[in-house]
């Protein structure tokens, strides 16, 4: 089962390392990670995407909760939250596939942020299961992509410090 954690750590040096190495050191995974700080300067929030039971995710909790630099750790998983990704992604854009890459782009709400004579660069924003439906540009010539992974907030008033 996946899982989307959201952490928020003290902004300082070698905290993304010790989150990192908790997961590693343990056999969990992480399928990805998303850091940035947050709107006060010292404090940095982390989402990170893993995948295991019910009994992993629980032990993932209680490690993350020993760290020194860990103030919350949020589980969306059971929990009211948006997520979004962005992609970008670069196509084949030889004459005769031009006008079905428009129309897919335009179908996803997506943008074209960088054009050649030979390819598209898109940018996809969205949940995501919106950024796996665009990769079905792979039959029109898919080149290149990197995804970000997704980020989380929870819906409402509820927040870091509700």
């Amino acid at each position: 089962m996946k899982h989307t954690i959201t952490v928020l750590v003290e902004n300082e040096f070698g905290v993304l390392s010790r989150v990192a190495g908790l997961f590693s050191g343990r056999g969990f995974n992480i399928d990805s990670l998303s850091v940035a700080p947050t709107n006060e300067e010292t404090l940095s929030r982390m989402t990170i995407v893993t995948r295991g039971d019910e009994q992993v995710l629980e032990q993932i909790n209680k490690q993350l909760n020993k760290l020194i630099d860990v103030i919350k750790v949020i589980d969306f998983t059971d929990e009211s939250a948006i997520e979004r990704e962005m992609a970008l992604i670069k196509v084949t854009a030889e004459e005769e596939s031009r006008a079905e890459v428009l129309r897919i782009v335009d179908i996803f709400r997506a943008k074209i942020i960088d054009v050649t004579p030979k390819s598209y660069t898109i940018e996809a924003t969205g949940a995501p299961a919106k950024v796996d439906a665009i990769l079905e540009l792979r039959p029109l010539g898919l080149k290149e992509i990197v995804r970000t992974g997704p980020v989380a907030i929870g819906r409402g008033a509820k927040g870091w410090k509700g």
